[in-house]
């Protein structure tokens, strides 16, 4: 360890004729110049053994180098910076542990090499020039502003020589270690004098932004003192006018004591009432601990509603409310037969899944209504944050308790109906996974002691009746799937629509524009023009925005005109809505070679697509192009897998003989995937081969199998009706599925024609017209 305590300039600096190795001395904390006297403190052995090494010899020369990291202490070349200086050593006393030395510091050098092997340091090394004087203008105007900055006496200055001029303006200034060294490897004065002045300029800056700080600070306190002033005369006004004080517990304590909580809670609700009764009302941690009390007081311990029993009135409001839905109407009911017999059973956890606008997030409302119990409704759609379910830790700041406590205690009952929306639309990022969450919540095994983060004792969740609601299953972790019984809801008929119109659109439409008059009337054929012409989906929002607009057309008409809205009949349509907003068939008239119709069941509902097939002279044998997924593409291969394999019977060329083949499904910015469209492209293969088109009003849907198997596949009820809105009468559809045609309503069964097939042989006499198979 080295500590420079003192340093003097001398006269003149000192010049050696011829260098060689010398006894070297590394120090911490401080870089030496030449031209001064140094009293030095040495304390390690090595440097000790270097001082006594150069007090032994005849001119008792060393060198002295500062160390970069001051915690290494056998420091090696890389610790150390290449340029110290030379030094005579003048005096030295000895004691037990360490010496004393007076070093004359003589000129700059530069180490080359460094010599460890011996009991101290040794380095060969090269002097440095001297530096010299600079009578330029630039060097006088910047030692002026030096001078003046470091408030230094100039005289003083101007009188020491040159080089230690610029070496005095360094320690009078007290330059951090890098920028000595930085000083000590300037070539001329000007370049000295320039580091100086960057680390001055740098000193003001910080100077600047720490008296600006300060002020900062300074007016916070003011600020503070005079809040604290005002609290204290607004605490006086309260007490003459006998309000309730801001720091008087006595309220809140009286409602824990009425508040039906349990052990834990009150145990926790008491630790924080003596921790508030020491702290000052006007702290925030004062106002953080009073909101979680007020948190445990206000949640429903103990409350609850009483279920609605009686199944008949049940039955009732769900009709009211909801056309059709019969499998979800019976599982409320079914739930209602188990109260009756174990009031203390657990409520279902249902998830309905279905196409938009097919009444998912209305039905929660009714089901609550039933019920005769209170309703909250979660949006889950987009989140990603697990604090958002569970809540934030108290100790942050704007910590706030998760959105289902907050969904409880909105609804002061602790057995209300939460719907979770769009649970299939969580995100996972890196604050979290909801869903993992939502495993704890949807768990009755589980959730009869959630936690949430912020109110940091149990709740019991065990009697709420959740309801999730998605569009598709396939984006729903499995584990969280597991928890919860799946209700499918399938999409309208056009009669089942015509009855949702007649019974709620339309009066619900019309109570809202206040054109509640007997004139208007919009008859059954009116609607079904509407559901045909205007409308393509599987509910019935686009259905809903129609009326609107129509009842909207009338409603200006008889403010501006006075003219009486009577009996819209289809024809009056065009005028009022222009034309058909959606085409009346979205089928092809005509299929080329190579194109084949399939459906397919999305998130939206069942969906009309075609599969395109082109030859091709060469390339890859097999090119599939529209956003398919791995899935779809293994389909494609399998389809051409199976023609080339059964080119016998079929008339198929052999071998290298086979064309290349493109396959492309339209609507390339949209994802597609899924194993029902394997028919389709295989007849699409098939028709690009053979040169002859597949029938245009026949569609089909289906796995396929190397062995030309037809597999059963999802979303039945959801193709035939995509079939149906689309003119389509006649569908090749699995054997196996024959069982989920029942799923239909009688008059669409009666309008639709269905081919049921095991194979593929089966299938392509009614895919293409007049099939015969090549002989």
């Amino acid at each position: 360890m080295a500590a420079q305590e003192h340093a003097r300039p001398v006269e003149k600096a000192f010049h050696l004729d011829s260098p060689r190795n010398l006894p070297l001395v590394p120090i911490v904390d401080t870089v030496l110049f030449p031209g001064l006297f140094v009293p030095l403190s040495l304390a390690r052995a090595r440097s000790i053994a270097a001082v006594e090494a150069a007090d032994l010899s005849a001119d008792k020369l060393l060198l002295v180098l500062a160390q970069r990291t001051p915690h290494v202490q056998e420091p090696d070349l890389n610790e150390l910076y290449p340029v110290g200086v030379l030094a005579r050593l003048e005096k030295i006393a000895r004691s037990n542990d360490h010496v004393e030395v007076q070093l004359r510091t003589l000129e700059r050098i530069r180490v080359e090499i460094l010599h460890g092997q011996g009991p101290y340091l040794e380095a060969t090394f090269e002097p440095l020039p001297e530096l010299t004087g600079d009578d330029s203008d630039e060097f006088e105007a910047l030692l002026r502003v030096v001078v003046e900055q470091g408030k230094l006496n100039r005289i003083l200055v101007d009188r020491t020589p040159y080089p230690g001029k610029l070496y005095f303006l360094g320690l009078e200034l007290h330059l951090p270690l890098a920028k000595q060294q930085m000083l000590l490897l300037a070539n001329s004065a000007l370049e000295g004098l320039q580091v100086i002045h960057e680390h001055m300029a740098r000193e003001a800056r910080i100077q600047e932004i720490h008296k600006r700080y300060q002020s900062e600070a300074q007016k916070q306190i003011d600020r503070l003192q005079h809040d604290q002033l005002l609290r204290q005369e607004l605490e006086h006004i309260q007490q003459e006018l006998g309000d309730e004080v801001q720091g008087d517990l006595t309220p809140l304590k009286e409602r824990l004591e009425k508040a039906s909580l349990p052990a834990t809670a009150r145990e926790e609700a008491q630790r924080q009432l003596r921790q508030l009764e020491h702290m000052a009302p006007a702290s925030g941690e004062y106002s953080l601990g009073r909101n979680y009390l007020e948190l445990l007081v206000e949640l429903p311990w103990a409350e609850h509603t009483q279920d609605r029993l009686d199944l008949s009135a049940a039955r009732r409001i769900l009709d009211e409310d909801h056309y059709g839905l019969q499998p979800v109407k019976e599982r409320i009911l079914e739930f209602l037969a188990v109260m009756q017999l174990n009031p203390t059973a657990h409520a279902p956890i249902l998830c309905l899944v279905g196409p938009p606008g097919t009444g998912k997030t209305s039905l929660g409302k009714s089901i609550a209504r039933a019920l005769g119990r209170k309703f909250e409704r979660l949006s889950l759609g987009g989140m990603h944050d697990e604090a958002e379910l569970r809540g934030h830790r108290r100790t942050y700041l704007g910590a706030m308790s998760g959105r289902l406590i907050q969904a409880i205690r909105r609804s002061k009952v602790n057995n209300p109906l939460v719907m979770l929306d769009e649970v299939d639309k969580l995100r996972q990022s890196f604050e979290g996974d909801p869903a993992a969450a939502l495993l704890e919540v949807l768990d009755p095994a589980q959730n009869h002691e959630f936690h949430d983060n912020y109110l940091d004792v149990p709740f019991d969740l065990s009697q709420v009746f959740f309801i999730t609601t998605a569009n598709t299953l396939e984006t729903i972790p499995s584990p969280l799937l597991d928890r919860m019984e799946v209700i499918r809801l399938s999409g309208y008929t056009p009669e089942e629509k015509l009855h949702i119109a007649e019974q709620h659109l339309v009066p619900r439409l019309l109570r809202e524009s206040g054109m509640t008059r007997p004139a208007l009337q919009v008859p059954a054929a009116t609607l079904n023009a509407l559901i045909s012409g205007y409308t393509s989906e599987a509910g019935v929002r686009q259905l809903e925005r129609a009326i609107a607009r129509l009842i909207r057309r009338l409603a200006l008409r008889l403010a501006e005109q006075g003219v009486e809205p009577g009996t819209v009949e289809p024809a009056d349509l065009i005028g009022l809505l222009g034309g058909d907003e959606v085409p009346h068939t979205l089928t092809r008239e005509k299929l080329n070679v190579g194109v084949a119709t399939g459906l397919a069941y999305t998130e939206r509902g069942g969906e009309l697509f075609y599969a395109e097939v082109s030859r091709l002279p060469g390339g890859e044998p097999l090119q599939l192009t529209g956003s398919l997924g791995e899935v779809l593409k293994e389909s494609a291969r399998a389809a051409r897998s199976f023609l080339l394999s059964h080119g016998d019977w079929l008339g198929l060329p052999e071998g290298a003989d086979v064309p290349a083949l493109h396959v492309h499904l339209p609507a390339g910015a949209t994802p597609k995937d899924g194993p029902s469209a394997g028919l389709a492209v295989l007849c699409a293969m098939l028709s690009a081969l053979i040169g002859k088109p597949a029938r245009a009003e026949v569609a089909m849907t289906g796995e396929i199998t190397l062995c030309g198997l037809i597999l059963p596949v999802g979303g039945i009820k959801e193709k035939v009706l995509a079939a149906h809105r689309a003119g389509l009468r006649q569908l090749i559809l699995p054997a196996a599925n024959a069982r989920h045609l029942e799923e239909l309503p009688a008059s669409l069964r009666a309008e639709m024609q269905f081919f049921l097939v095991e194979q593929v042989e089966q299938a392509l006499p009614h895919a293409f017209s007049d099939w015969v198979p090549p002989a």
